[in-house]
C-alpha cells in the first residue's frame, strides 16, 4: 500500500523570488516606505552622537547645553514617530503581498484535478492553506518590519561608529566572526528541522481529518485505541521536532550573547586606549560606546528574527509549492457558449496500480442528449463522471467538448460549460442566500426564489435568511441535495453531470428531487449516474458499466429487450417504473435553469 503523494515544496531560491516579486509589486510604495524607514532610523541614531557632544560641551564650559538638549529630544521624537509610520507602511505592503499569495495558492488548488489533491491527502492541503498561511502572516506582520528596521539601524549605527573613529569600528567588528558563525550554524541546522516540522503537522492534520470523518467506522470496528495510539505517535513526532527546534534556538542565542560580550569588551578597551594616548575626547569615546551598545538590540533583533523568518520560510515554501502547481491559467478560453457535444477517445484511468478504474472508454454524447450511467458499485461510474467534468485527468486518452480537448482549457471556460454534483454534498456556512450566491453573485432574491420555489423557501425557518452549515440549521440529506440542484440551476451550464444526485432521497422527497433533476437536465447535455433505474428509464440513452468498461449502450427499451446486465438489474429492482408526478412545464417546486 502506497502512502500519500505530497504536494511539492518550492526551493529556497524560488520562494525568495516569489516573495520579492510580491513585496515589490508596487515599487513606488516600496521605495517610499524604505525612505521613510531610513529617515526614522537616521533620526534615532543621532542621540548617541548628541550625548557625546553634550559631554564635551560640559567639559569645555557648557555653552551649548540647551541647544543640544532640544536637539536630543527632537531626534528621539522624530525617530520614534517616523519609524512607526514606516513600519506601518511596510506591514501594509507585506499583508497585501501575503493576501495575494494566499489567494493565488487557493486558486491554484481549486484548479487541480481532484485526483491530484486526493493523492496528496486532504490534510496536506488544509495544513498549507490554513496553518502555513497563518504562520507566514503572524511572522511577517511583526518579524519582517522588525528585521528591516533592525537592518537599517545596524547599517546607520555602524556608519556613525566609523565616523567617530575608524579604529573603534574595527574593534566592534571583532565580534562579527563569532556572530556570523552562530548564524551560519543556525541556518544550516534549523532549515531542515522547520521543514520537517511543517510536514509532520500536515501528517497530523491528515490523521485527524481521517479519524473524524471515519468516526462511525472506527467505533464499529472497536478501533478507537488503535486510532488514538496512531494520533499519539504522530503528535509525539511533531512535539519532538518542536523540542529539537528549541534546542537549536537556545544554542544560537547563547553564541550571540558570547559575541556581544567580545564586541563590547573590544570597544571599551579600544576607547580607553585612544582617550589615554591618542587624544580622543571623552565625549567621542562615550558616543562610540553608546553606539556599540545600541547595536545589541538591532543585531539581536536582526539575528533573532532569522529564527522566525526561517520558520515562516518553511511555511512559505509549502505555500509557493501550491502556487506553482501546473494550471491552465494561461490557456485561451472561448467566449461562446458551448453546444454540449462530448466525446471520449480511448480514455483510461487508474487510481492505483492494478485493475483500471476506466479501461479504454470511447464514447460520443450529442448536444442536449440525456445519458444515464448504471452499474454495480465500483464499476467506474463516478470515475467516468469526474473525467468528463474535467475534475480527474485520464491516464491516457482524450476528452473533448465541442471537438476541442478540455485538458488545458481556462478554468473559467470549463466553469461556464460543465457543472457537476458529486456524491459528497456540502452546505456552506451562512444563509441560504449566501450559499447560492457563491455560485452566482449577481443573483437577485427573485431569481433565487424562482430557482428554489416559494413553497420550499417558506418551509425554512427564516426563508432565504435561514442560517445553515456550522452553527446553523441542519438540513436533511434530501434538502441538502435540493440545495445542490439549485446551485446547478444557477450555474446554467450547457452540460450538467449528476453523480447519484438523488441517492439519498426517501419516498417523501423522491418526487421533489426527481422533478428538480428533470427541470435542470431539460434542454442540456445531461449525464446522470443513476441510483434508481427510474432515472435510467427517462434517459435518451443508457450506459451500463462493469469493471471500468461500458458493456451495454442503448435506450431503456432496447436494453430490456435483450437478456443482459441491464435487464438483470431491472429485474433485481423489481421491474417497476416509478415515474414522478408533476413533471409538467412550469412546476414551481423544483430548481429551474
Amino acid at each position: 500500500m502506497t502512502g500519500p503523494d505530497p504536494l511539492p515544496v518550492a526551493s529556497a531560491s524560488r520562494t525568495f523570488r516569489v516573495t520579492v516579486s510580491a513585496v515589490t509589486a508596487r515599487p513606488a510604495v516600496a521605495v517610499a516606505t524604505l525612505v521613510v524607514l531610513a529617515t526614522g532610523v537616521a533620526a534615532s541614531a543621532a542621540p548617541p552622537w548628541l550625548i557625546g557632544r553634550l559631554i564635551d560641551d560640559v567639559d569645555r564650559g557648557g555653552g551649548s547645553i540647551a541647544v543640544l538638549l532640544i536637539a536630543l529630544v527632537a531626534a528621539l521624537l522624530v525617530g520614534a514617530v517616523v519609524t512607526w509610520i514606516g513600519r506601518v507602511l511596510l506591514a501594509g505592503i507585506v499583508q497585501r503581498a501575503i493576501g495575494e499569495l494566499r489567494e493565488g495558492a487557493f486558486e491554484a488548488a481549486l484548479a487541480q484535478p481532484t485526483g491530484r489533491l486526493e493523492a496528496a491527502g486532504t490534510g496536506d492541503l488544509v495544513s498549507r492553506l490554513s496553518g502555513d498561511v497563518r504562520a507566514v502572516g503572524d511572522v511577517v506582520s511583526s518579524a519582517l518590519p522588525a528585521f528591516v528596521t533592525a537592518l537599517l539601524t545596524t547599517v546607520v549605527t555602524t556608519a556613525g561608529l566609523g565616523l567617530i573613529d575608524g579604529r573603534l569600528a574595527l574593534a566592534a567588528l571583532v565580534a562579527s566572526p563569532l556572530q556570523l558563525w552562530a548564524l551560519r550554524s543556525f541556518l544550516r541546522r534549523s532549515g531542515p528541522v522547520y521543514r520537517a516540522h511543517r510536514a509532520a503537522q500536515g501528517v497530523r492534520a491528515q490523521r485527524l481529518i481521517e479519524t473524524t470523518r471515519g468516526a462511525d467506522t472506527v467505533r464499529a470496528l472497536r478501533a478507537e485505541r488503535l486510532r488514538l495510539d496512531d494520533l499519539d505517535a504522530v503528535s509525539r513526532a511533531v512535539i519532538g521536532l518542536e523540542l529539537r527546534a528549541a534546542r537549536v534556538r537556545a544554542a544560537f542565542y547563547g553564541r550571540l550573547n558570547a559575541g556581544e560580550l567580545v564586541g563590547v569588551s573590544a570597544v571599551l578597551v579600544t576607547g580607553f586606549l585612544l582617550v589615554a594616548h591618542d587624544g580622543l575626547s571623552v565625549g567621542a569615546a562615550t558616543a562610540a560606546a553608546l553606539y556599540f551598545l545600541g547595536l545589541f538590540d538591532p543585531i539581536g533583533t536582526l539575528l533573532g528574527t532569522v529564527d522566525e523568518l526561517q520558520d515562516a520560510g518553511a511555511s512559505l515554501a509549502r505555500l509557493v509549492g501550491v502556487l506553482d502547481l501546473p494550471t491552465p491559467a494561461d490557456a485561451v478560453g472561448s467566449r461562446e457558449r458551448a453546444e454540449g457535444r462530448l466525446e471520449l477517445r480511448g480514455v483510461s484511468h487508474r487510481y492505483r496500480p492494478g485493475r483500471p478504474d476506466l479501461d479504454d472508454i470511447t464514447l460520443t454524447i450529442e448536444p442536449r442528449e440525456r445519458v444515464a450511467i448504471v452499474g454495480a458499485s465500483g464499476a467506474g461510474k463516478s470515475t467516468l463522471a469526474k473525467v468528463v467534468a474535467g475534475l480527474l485527468a485520464p491516464d491516457s486518452g482524450t476528452v473533448l467538448l465541442d471537438d476541442r480537448p478540455i485538458d488545458g482549457r481556462h478554468p473559467d471556460e470549463l466553469r461556464a460549460s460543465i457543472a457537476m454534483i458529486s456524491q459528497e454534498l456540502h452546505v456552506f456556512s451562512g444563509t441560504i442566500r449566501d450559499d447560492l450566491r457563491l455560485f452566482d453573485p449577481e443573483a437577485t432574491d427573485a431569481r433565487l426564489s424562482a430557482v428554489l420555489g416559494d413553497k420550499w423557501i417558506r418551509s425554512l425557518p427564516d426563508g432565504l435568511d435561514t442560517v445553515v452549515g456550522a452553527g446553523g440549521a441542519e438540513l436533511s440529506p434530501a434538502r441538502t441535495q435540493y440545495l445542490a440542484l439549485a446551485r446547478l440551476a444557477l450555474a446554467d451550464t450547457p452540460v450538467v453531470i449528476l453523480d447519484e444526485a438523488t441517492a439519498e432521497a426517501g419516498s417523501e422527497d423522491g418526487d421533489l428531487l426527481d422533478r428538480a433533476v428533470e427541470r435542470i437536465v431539460r434542454g442540456r447535455t445531461g449525464i446522470v449516474v443513476a441510483h434508481r433505474l427510474a432515472q435510467a428509464e427517462r434517459a435518451d440513452r443508457v450506459l451500463v458499466m462493469a469493471d471500468g468498461r461500458i458493456v451495454q449502450d442503448g435506450t431503456h427499451v432496447q436494453l430490456l429487450a435483450v437478456d443482459g446486465p441491464y435487464a438483470e438489474l431491472w429485474r433485481s429492482a423489481g421491474g417497476v417504473s416509478r415515474r414522478p408526478e408533476g413533471l409538467r412545464t412550469g412546476s414551481a417546486q423544483a430548481p429551474s435553469g
